[in-house]
Parts: C-alpha cells; sequence; structure tokens
C-alpha cells in the first residue's frame, strides 16, 4: 500500500510537470492568435484552469457539511499562491509585472480579500452571499476579456494568420495540459495527506497546509515554467487571477451549494483571513516597485510562508515553543516587515528612478 502511494506521488509530480508544460505553451499561443495579451489569458483561462483542483476540492467538502476543509482549502491556497509561488517564482527568475496588473488587478484582489473577511465575520457566509460572489467574477472575467480585446484590435488585425487547424491544435493541447494538472495534483494530493497521517499529523494541519498546497499544485508548476520560460505576465497574472477566481468562484460556489449557510470558523476569521488580507497587501508595493518582483523579495514571500507554516503546526500540536515563536513573530519579524514594506510603498511614491529594482 505504502509503495502504491509513492508511485502516484511521484506519476503525479511527473504528470504535473507535463501538463505545465502543454498549458503554458497552448494558453501563450492562444492569446497571440487571439489578440488577447498573455496577461489576460494567465488572469482568465489558466488561472481559472490551474484552480480546478480547488474548485473540487471546496464545493465537494462544502457539499458534504466540511465547512472547516470547503473554507480553509481557499484561505491555505491563496496564501500558499501568493508567498510560495510567487516567492518561488522569483527566486528563479526575477519576474516583470505589467502596470494593468498593479492598477487594477491587485486592488480588486484586496477589495475582494476584505470583502469576504467581513462576510465571515458573522460567523458564516451565506448562500445569497455566494451567488453574489459569483456574480461579481462573472463581471470581471467578462470585463477583463472585452477590454483587452479593445486594447489588442490593432494588433490582431496585423497578427499572422496561424490558420484554424493549428489553433485546434493549441486547444488540444491546452486541454489536454489543463487534464494532466488536475489528475497529477489530485495524486499527489493523496500521497501527501497519506504520508501526513502515517506520520501522526492532524487533520487541521493536512487541511490548511497539504491539502491547500496540493491543490495549488497547477499554480506551482505552471507559474514555475511559466517564469523560466520567459513567460513572466502568465507566471504572475496566473497567481492574481488564481487567488481572485478563489475568493469570488470557489467559495462562492462552495457557499450556493452548502446545504445550510457554510460556516467559517472564529479562530480562521481572528487569524487566517487577516494573514490572507496582509499578504494581498503586500502585493501592492512588492509589485509596484519597478514593476519588478527581484529575487530578495522573492525571498521575503517564501520565508513568510514558511513562518506561517510553522506557525500552524506549533499550535496545532501544542508545542511549548509555541509563545517564544508567536513573541518573536510578533515583536521582532512582523515590525521589520512592516518597516520594509512602508520603506518600498515611499520608493513607489518618489517615481520610477527611486523605485528601480
Amino acid at each position: 500500500m505504502e509503495l502504491q502511494v509513492v508511485a502516484r506521488f511521484v506519476i503525479g509530480l511527473g504528470l504535473l510537470v507535463l501538463g505545465a508544460g502543454w498549458l503554458v505553451r497552448g494558453a501563450a499561443s492562444l492569446a497571440r492568435a487571439a489578440g488577447v495579451s498573455s496577461l489576460v489569458v494567465g488572469l482568465t483561462v489558466v488561472a481559472f484552469g490551474t484552480s480546478a483542483p480547488e474548485m473540487a476540492v471546496s464545493v465537494k467538502a462544502a457539499w458534504a457539511g466540511q465547512a472547516d476543509m470547503a473554507v480553509g482549502n481557499v484561505v491555505g491556497s491563496n496564501l500558499f499562491n501568493v508567498l510560495f509561488i510567487l516567492g518561488a517564482s522569483a527566486l528563479l527568475t526575477p519576474l516583470v509585472v505589467s502596470q494593468p496588473l498593479v492598477r487594477r488587478d491587485v486592488p480588486l484582489l484586496i477589495v475582494a480579500s476584505i470583502v469576504v473577511f467581513f462576510l465571515a465575520t458573522d460567523g458564516g457566509i451565506s448562500r445569497l452571499e455566494g451567488v453574489g460572489l459569483l456574480a461579481v467574477l462573472v463581471v470581471y472575467t467578462v470585463w477583463l476579456i472585452r477590454s483587452s480585446r479593445a486594447a489588442g484590435a490593432a494588433a490582431d488585425e496585423a497578427a499572422p494568420d496561424a490558420g484554424p487547424r493549428r489553433l485546434w491544435l493549441e486547444v488540444v493541447l491546452l486541454l489536454a495540459g489543463l487534464g494532466l494538472l488536475v489528475l497529477g495534483s489530485q495524486w499527489m494530493v493523496e500521497g501527501a495527506v497519506a504520508f501526513a497521517r502515517t506520520l501522526g499529523v492532524s487533520e487541521v494541519v493536512v487541511s490548511l497546509t497539504i491539502v491547500a498546497a496540493g491543490t495549488s499544485l497547477p499554480e506551482v508548476a505552471t507559474s514555475l515554467l511559466a517564469a523560466s520560460r520567459g513567460e513572466r505576465d502568465i507566471a504572475v497574472g496566473n497567481v492574481v487571477g488564481s487567488n481572485l477566481f478563489n475568493l469570488l468562484g470557489v467559495l462562492g460556489l462552495a457557499g450556493a451549494v452548502s446545504p445550510t449557510e457554510l460556516p467559517v470558523s472564529a479562530a480562521m476569521v481572528r487569524f487566517d483571513l487577516p494573514v490572507m488580507i496582509a499578504a494581498a497587501f503586500a502585493c501592492l508595493p512588492l509589485f509596484a516597485r519597478g514593476h519588478v518582483i527581484p529575487r530578495w523579495e522573492g525571498a521575503l514571500l517564501f520565508a513568510a510562508y514558511l513562518a506561517y507554516t510553522l506557525f500552524l503546526v506549533l499550535d496545532a500540536t501544542g508545542h511549548q515553543a509555541k509563545s517564544g515563536y508567536v513573541w518573536a513573530m510578533l515583536h521582532l519579524v512582523a515590525p521589520l516587515t512592516a518597516v520594509t514594506l512602508v520603506v518600498i510603498a515611499i520608493q513607489v511614491r518618489r517615481g520610477p528612478a527611486s523605485a528601480a529594482p
């Protein structure tokens, strides 16, 4: 049985790498052929596609009455996307951030995070609130695609015709890559959860970390491969778009299909949701500073995710080191991080010259 779990884990990893390659190639080719920017493709097609595992896990959990899994998967995935994936991608290669992402999509991500927090403060997300989140996602997606096509109309007219056969090939490649990503992530999640249970890790830690990270593995594979291939708009747009889709689409649909109001635990309202909002806010100065995420900022994001995960483990296991760790985070790490972000924000306001990487 253990050998089978290891085999599925390894095969799942291989499927992720292969699927990510096909998805990035197909998405980039379709963007050029359709006159839509790579950023918009990353924010929509790639982001929504790679969020399919989060959708499957959260909706199934909501329908089954497992609210902690449904909400925790979304919150954990969003934190994983911003802190781990962007951090790792920037460590691989400095990421170029498009101006529309800073002006339009990141502020929307911040607003969506705050709205979800306030919806959850009364202890749950109702069916009507879930439908409202879904409606916002539909409006945003339609407006995004229309505005991109309008802006790229001239380029679309000048672009060479790739031919219907070539376009169909890219569509098949994109869908096949997406299918491999979903299947590979499912097998890897199953293997990771089995490993965790074998090691005696609690279900709370599994749902907030391993399941959330596992369902985000398509985003990991896609963003890392896109960054390494120079498709940096797809790398960054995939993360921001996935987070928006998680908040508006996944959480919205989970709330809409839940037999009762989708409950949100008080602990999540007190800690995890505020951390998610803080991560979204941190994106604004980091992205706006020269519109580049250099390697040291990537390391900062990556370290923040490790610190968050360590807190979850200490809290879930009741380890005696938790109180000292919390003190150090509140009195040393958090102030230093806040000062760093303020300095970056000041550099951004002073202009491009001082905001250079």
